[in-house]
């Protein structure tokens, strides 16, 4: 006999579509034994007879001719047969058998005989399964996390599956780690250890073992006692951009252990888990999980909002107004499309998300990240910037004839906001709510000549190992009336603006917040 590595090995078909084959009837269910010393790592594997390679080859061929998974089976599918298990085999030792069992009861309930008739059942089956391919109609629970593994979206399966306690509006308290313990699975060692597998195997693709102990703090000694246990265990994921798991789940409605296929999806963005009951060939989702770009989409348009820690940068291209009046309508289109281009990038290279562009303005945001501090990102974006904005000073002025710069003026401020998104069709915008974008705009109109201005606050919650490295400071005047830059100094907008005898009425919200100049970091890349 063979076993079931040796079966896909021997025939080049994924793990699904063998699970596939046996739940149409194309190939017996497997025995289910533990394997021998010489078979690798794993407790239970199926076993099939030396003739189910031919049958895989025969159902090859039957594709080839262009008919379907349904007509194939109708034409050549056997009755499955019980399931030999060992008493003692795990729930996920039995995903195949369980598979073909589910399948066979489902036609025999309606009282189908023969070859046609279960080849009618089976199109009927394929129908009820199909979705209008959207994410809202996915078949099974679905859930997105970003790069903390913290849940951004999740649908109404996975809510009932997982997450019926409901969610805290805290993104710092949605852990999916923490959150897949406290589900039902997680008070069976069995289960959970299943269950977290394949998002650990994700985990050790996208995270260093440093970012995912920084995941685990949220954990009891249990939790982590499973957890390590487990990080040994996994074999870390390739560079596909989605990967296959099988995985048994408790039905929704009668509760009882039913083998899903659970694909990952894997974006700049984050992480997505969707499952799929294994009943027929489910080229209808992979079809639609491949069509990558529009999946992200929807998936970032119905991200639910959250509450959590984000920097955002605010940057307007100083005397606006007067570059337009001195260039032709098209060429002034070309330059700040030059600038959003050039900058998108550099904003990518330091995980800014887009917010929205106003006029020649532009709004991004930071959030939390595994490997690095959100808030120095923003600060190295805002340099790499003002570095991009002096490139395109230099080929505009020698293009024109220019004397002046073209200056992008910056604003920082960091917070806890609401953040979410506006939808006009099929434009989506997101935002943050609260004082923190407000004034990191306010701050943006502050600033002068190409400068970076951000918060005392925010600048304080950088830990003093990273902070000794920014040169920030503010510039005053000595008895000379010179100007010289004062390090590690913060001030009052208030004051700033009298110094320089400009009008303190339009910032009066805001004139009492200290702020810096933000003017270098060392050792920056």
């Amino acid at each position: 006999m063979l076993n079931s590595k040796k079966l896909i090995e021997l025939t080049g078909i994924s793990r699904a579509t063998l699970n596939n084959y046996v739940a149409l009837g194309l190939l017996p269910s497997p025995v289910v034994k533990t394997p021998g010393l010489d078979e690798g790592r794993a407790t239970r594997l199926g076993y099939f007879e030396d003739n189910a390679v031919e049958r895989i080859k025969q159902v090859q061929q039957m594709k080839k001719t262009g008919l379907t998974m349904a007509q194939i089976a109708g034409e050549i599918g056997d009755k499955p047969k019980a399931p030999v298990r060992n008493i003692t085999d795990s729930p996920s030792s039995t995903y195949s058998a369980l598979a073909s069992t589910k399948l066979h009861s489902t036609i025999s309930s309606e009282g189908g005989q023969g070859s046609s008739t279960n080849s009618s059942m089976r199109k009927a089956i394929a129908s009820s399964l199909s979705f209008d391919g959207t994410i809202d109609a996915l078949p099974g629970p679905a859930y997105m996390v970003n790069n903390n593994f913290e849940l951004i979206w999740w649908n109404n399966r996975a809510q009932d599956s997982f997450f019926n306690n409901g969610l805290p509006s805290d993104l710092n308290s949605r852990n999916l780690l923490k959150l897949l313990f406290d589900t039902a699975a997680g008070k069976d060692i069995d289960k959970i250890r299943e269950l977290l597998k394949p998002h650990l195997a994700a985990g050790k693709k996208r995270l260093n073992q440093q970012a995912l102990i920084k995941i685990y703090s949220a954990m009891d000694a249990r939790q982590l006692s499973v957890l390590e246990d487990l990080y040994d265990d996994v074999e870390p994921v390739g560079k596909e951009p989605m990967i296959h798991f099988p995985i048994m789940m408790a039905d929704e409605k009668e509760g009882k252990l039913k083998p899903y296929d659970l694909y990952i999806c894997f974006y700049r963005e984050g992480i997505f888990f969707a499952y799929s009951p294994v009943v027929l060939d489910n080229d209808f989702l992979l079809e639609f999980l491949s069509k990558r770009n529009q999946v992200i989409h929807e998936l970032l348009k119905k991200r639910k909002p959250y509450l959590t820690d984000v920097t955002v940068m605010v940057a307007d291209v100083q005397n606006s107004v007067k570059i337009c009046s001195e260039l032709p309508a098209e060429e002034y289109f070309e330059l700040i499309n030059n600038i959003w281009q050039e900058s998108a990038p550099i904003f990518r290279k330091y995980y800014g998300t887009y917010g929205k562009h106003a006029g020649d303005g532009m709004v991004y945001y930071f959030f939390p990240q595994p490997d690095c501090d959100y808030k120095l990102n923003a600060i190295q974006c805002s340099l790499e910037l003002q570095d991009m904005m002096k490139r395109i000073t230099q080929q505009w002025q020698s293009r024109k004839g220019w004397f002046s710069d073209i200056f992008l003026n910056i604003g920082l401020n960091e917070g806890q906001e609401w953040f979410g998104s506006y939808h006009a069709g099929d434009h989506v915008e997101f935002t943050v709510l609260g004082e923190t974008i407000n004034y990191a705009s306010r701050i943006s109109d502050f600033a002068r000549n190409g400068s970076i201005w951000a918060t005392k606050n925010m600048l304080n919650q950088i830990p003093q190992l990273h902070r000794k490295k920014i040169n920030f400071g503010i510039t005053r005047k000595t008895h000379n009336n010179e100007s010289v830059f004062v390090t590690d100094t913060y001030a009052g907008i208030g004051g700033l603006l009298e110094s320089e005898n400009r009008s303190i009425e339009k910032f009066k919200d805001i004139e009492m917040i200290p702020i810096t100049e933000i003017r270098a970091i060392k050792d920056r890349d």
